[in-house]
């Protein structure tokens, strides 16, 4: 059994702080979770007019098993460079380049009215039943802009917090970060309990819910200070780089830091999304953050890791850059 726990900024994997020991280039490497944004690692489409998009070249046709069988092979090779964490989604994430507004493709874990999909439920647990072997850890994010009107009323949306949460502390797994959405400050959102003033409301919920089991959080799009409230409910500070330099990458670290909120109780601070330019990474690495590699992707089941169909391997000189940096920081081998 894996278990996450959390040291102030520090992050521990079985009672030992991550990377034990290690210090790169003057910097200390303990404590943190360089990670993977994989949010369709569980991905299906149940509209017929848009799953044709998501076919695989040999086959012709999308597979939903396939998809995550092909991710879980996949993670042992990540976690050989180093990546101690990934980010999947219930409601997945954009599957085409700026398509944030206009999803017409069905992609949710739950019914409209917040009940779970046991089809989702089973393909997460054999993700989670994979990160528990190899000791890794998942961010399960719960609701993404363009599918989370798919949920009826808010009251579907806090059942929804309730049933997952709920699920996930049933399953045992102890290797799990609970982020109940992607970018709450994104307008997309139709629910006004997933927006910024709200959405702590479903933090504190789902930590009712865990009993200090499972950590919780929910993030915010690349240069954004979380508000006082989730700064101060969540057990781990989930922000995006996207978009930044290294330098206002730096100074979001710095504002959080200098947070009441924050100086009050410290806690890891984790980009869970930025791009492929490992400029930022090692910005995040000197500011003591963890980094996590976004790769979109084109649709042709070569590049990326967020458009279907996805090749979850370390196949591309992009992914490489990435993937060797991290094993260089965390003393792990570097490949060719």
């Amino acid at each position: 059994m894996t278990i996450l726990g959390i040291d102030g900024e520090k992050f521990k994997i079985n009672g030992e702080y991550t990377y034990k020991g290690r210090i790169y280039e003057g910097k200390l490497v303990e404590g943190l979770l360089f990670n993977v944004r994989a949010v369709q690692a569980i991905f299906d489409d149940e509209n017929p007019e848009t799953r044709t998009l998501w076919a695989y070249p040999d086959t012709g046709i999308w597979d939903p098993s396939r998809n995550t069988e092909e991710f879980i092979n996949a993670l042992p090779e990540w976690k050989s460079y180093g990546i101690l964490g990934f980010t999947i989604n219930l409601q997945g994430g954009m599957p085409i380049v700026r398509t944030e507004f206009s999803q017409p493709w069905v992609n949710t874990a739950f019914y409209p009215d917040g009940t779970l999909k046991q089809s989702y439920l089973d393909r997460l647990r054999k993700v989670l039943e994979e990160a528990d072997r190899l000791e890794m850890v998942c961010i399960v994010g719960f609701f993404y802009f363009g599918q989370d009107e798919r949920l009826e009323s808010e009251k579907a949306v806090i059942s929804g917090v309730e049933n997952a949460t709920s699920w996930l502390l049933a399953s045992g797994f102890k290797n799990i970060i609970i982020e109940i959405n992607n970018e709450a400050n994104v307008p997309a959102y139709q629910h006004e309990i997933l927006q910024p003033h709200r959405v702590h409301e479903l933090i504190i919920r789902a930590k009712e819910i865990t009993d200090g089991k499972i950590p919780v959080s929910t993030s915010f799009c690349g240069g954004v200070v979380p508000p006082p409230p989730v700064l101060e409910n969540s057990d781990v500070i989930l922000v995006h780089g996207n978009g930044l330099t290294p330098e206002r990458l730096k100074k979001l670290v710095d504002d959080i830091r200098e947070t009441s909120q924050f100086k009050q109780k410290p806690k890891p601070i984790v980009f869970n999304e930025d791009g492929t330019d490992i400029i930022n990474l090692v910005a995040a690495f000197e500011k003591y953050s963890s980094w996590g590699y976004y790769d979109q992707g084109l649709n042709n089941y070569y590049d990326g890791f967020q458009s279907p169909p996805v090749n979850w391997r370390v196949n591309t000189e992009t992914k490489k850059r990435f993937f060797n940096k991290v094993a260089e920081i965390t003393g792990n081998a570097a490949r060719g």
